[in-house]
């Protein structure tokens, strides 16, 4: 029988079979199946704001990593001379970065001191000839300004490194002996005549009045070419005398610090960061910071992911009886004051066990129960599916049940949970070290909440000594943050830009 649709009639010869004569079977996939991790990862990018995040915290893992190698001081490195020194770099100085120079006004009297020491620097040793037209190292330009009946006023730019000028060392003569031949050696010069004890000079102590003072104005005396007269010390010949002898095996000499810096170290005084109030570098202790307070809170999440998993899947797989008892641990634990057991850890367990172990105990004492709580309501929503009763009915264990069927799906949130949890132990970690209930300032170690806390005391003065570990505390505050919520709404799709 044929049949019409509309105005088209079907007839038998319009159809036939398909592959009558072949085996059918499934087709081959053209594309790779994505897993989970996969899949994850694949809506992570698509969130540039943990991406950037990301980015960061990387750099900062390979700071903490690559620059104590390239540092030329170590994180108990310390100079109390250049104590509290601006960010300087030569490399950086000619784009007009860490030149390690300030401007100040000062007085006549100032003005003379700084300028004698750039005058004093350029001193022959052989010829006794003096530049007295240099300025500390060549670094400021003094431009004199007047006002009506006031004293004179200069406004300088002053190098922090090369303003230091000149110490009176004691050393033993065989150290003598090996800075003269490192001056023939490098052609540099350290060693500088010492000061004529007789002479008359505005300071005695300060190494840097190398020049006759009046005694009516304290002004410079200068000769008839109006160059300062000097004090120096100077033999029966009219030499230089370059070192006192004080005993048999030592000798009191006058060094160019900037000089005497090099030989003592192989490199100049320089530091990117700067340094802090004992004269350390903030650019290596910086570094070595970052890594403890990240391998403090790495090994705070680790644990607490452990202990809190555990805990949360057996009370929300048993549930009842068992739920309750251990909730009401917890709450019994929850009630303990954070601040306060860190305090009595580093009172009494610190002296024995050592301030980091005390520290990280306290850290885990309380620490999982956030994240036993999440996996105890994920193992609530979950138990109950119909995949589990069904793995149930096929006879599957309770461990199987827990670790096989109902703990993947807790995944995303125990590791997003995890991820949170670091910047949380970087900040706390700071602010006990700032408030100095917490002590990680040591000849090898450091932490940045440490570094904070220094910085503290000279605030007004010296902002640099407190700006570097700030911002990367900061950084590290946000990055985490923002990464930890990129990685929930990757692993929990269905909360994607809601707080859980």
């Amino acid at each position: 029988m044929n049949e019409t649709i509309g105005s088209e009639e079907l007839r038998k010869e319009d159809f036939r079979f398909a592959q009558r004569e072949d085996t059918l079977h499934d087709t081959k996939l053209k594309t790779k199946p994505v897993g989970y991790f996969r899949d994850a990862w694949r809506r992570f990018k698509k969130n540039k704001a943990s991406l950037v995040a990301l980015g960061i915290i990387v750099f900062l893992v390979l700071f903490a990593l690559i620059a104590p190698f390239i540092s030329h001081y170590s994180v108990g490195f310390s100079d109390s001379v250049y104590r509290n020194r601006i960010p300087k770099n030569s490399a950086l100085a000619k784009i007009g970065i860490a030149k390690g120079t300030y401007d100040r006004t000062v007085n006549r009297r100032a003005y003379e001191y700084y300028t004698g020491i750039g005058i004093a620097a350029t001193l022959d040793m052989q010829s006794g000839e003096v530049d007295n037209s240099a300025a500390i190292g060549g670094k400021y330009s003094p431009i004199r300004s007047s006002k009506k009946g006031e004293e004179n006023r200069y406004n300088l730019k002053l190098d922090a490194y090369f303003e230091i000028g000149f110490r009176d060392i004691l050393i033993t003569t065989e150290e003598y002996e090996k800075i003269k031949a490192y001056e023939a050696e490098t052609g540099l010069h350290v060693l500088y005549p010492v000061i004529d004890d007789s002479a008359n000079v505005a300071d005695k102590s300060d190494a840097n009045y190398w020049y006759r003072v009046d005694p009516d104005t304290g002004y410079a005396l200068r000769d008839g070419a109006g160059n300062m007269v000097d004090a120096y010390k100077r033999d029966a010949n009219g030499n230089f005398v370059d070192y006192l002898p004080r005993d048999i095996t030592s000798r009191q000499i006058r060094v160019l610090y900037y000089n005497y810096f090099n030989y003592q170290n192989g490199s100049k005084p320089e530091f990117l960061f700067g340094t802090n109030a004992v004269g350390q570098d903030i650019f290596a202790r910086l570094a070595y910071g970052i890594r403890l307070s990240l391998l403090l809170s790495l090994s705070v999440s680790v644990i607490n992911l452990l202990l809190g998993t555990i805990y949360g899947t057996v009370e929300g797989y048993y549930g009842g009886t068992v739920d309750l008892i251990m909730e009401r641990i917890i709450d019994i634990l929850s009630g303990v004051p954070f601040i306060i057991v860190a305090t009595l850890f580093q009172l009494h367990l610190a002296q024995s066990a050592g301030v980091i172990p005390s520290l990280l105990f306290a850290f885990v004492l309380t620490g999982w129960i956030g994240t036993a709580r999440r996996v105890r309501s994920q193992f609530y929503r979950f138990k109950r599916q119909e995949y589990v009763l069904a793995a149930r009915t096929l006879g599957a264990g309770d461990g199987r049940l827990m670790f096989r069927h109902i703990f993947p799906n807790t995944l995303g949130t125990i590791i997003t949970s995890s991820v949170l949890v670091i910047p949380n132990v970087i900040f706390s970690e700071s602010m006990l070290s700032y408030l100095g209930i917490v002590n990680l300032n040591g000849a090898t170690t450091t932490s940045i909440g440490t570094m904070l806390s220094e910085g503290q005391a000279v605030l007004a003065q010296y902002p640099h000594v407190i700006l570097f570990p700030a911002l990367v505390v900061s950084l590290l505050m946000i990055s985490f943050n923002l990464f930890g919520n990129g990685l929930r709404d990757a692993f929990n799709p269905a909360l994607r830009g809601v707080d859980e």
